[in-house]
């Protein structure tokens, strides 16, 4: 699983010195995997304490970014424990899934996603 942590990430300082920036994916780095694709969705969501997001699968690239909260991904039959600073990164057509850790504390987390070339409209209610 492609899990990675602002905690693993020397910053860059840019913008003329105004800014620490954490490179998560470098730039170009994905260049190869999605080309041809397109920002198919960007969207922020939370998982209640107690909660989980349905195993479900798309033909995206997506990634989870983890603003607060800690809770356990599933990307295809691994798991492993996130938390705030995380970033993960789900392939095309990979089962995957997230819930929290403990029953009281809500998980908050970016969604973002990289459409396929010649994939057709998802339907993300079901």
């Amino acid at each position: 699983m492609d899990v990675r942590s602002i905690e693993d990430v020397e910053p860059v300082i840019e913008h003329n010195g105004t800014v620490p920036v954490w490179w998560l994916v470098q730039p170009r780095e994905l260049y190869e995997a999605t080309e041809g694709g397109y920002l198919e969705l960007v969207s922020e969501f939370t998982v209640d304490g107690g909660g989980m997001v349905d195993p479900h699968a798309h033909p995206t690239h997506e990634f989870y970014y983890i603003l607060s909260g800690r809770g356990i991904m599933k990307v295809g039959d691994e798991e492993r424990p996130v938390a705030q600073g995380d970033l993960v990164y789900t392939p095309p057509d990979t089962t995957h899934s997230i819930w929290t850790t403990t029953p009281h504390a809500p998980l908050h987390a970016l969604a973002f996603a990289i459409g396929v070339k010649g994939s057709g409209p998802v339907d993300y209610t079901g």
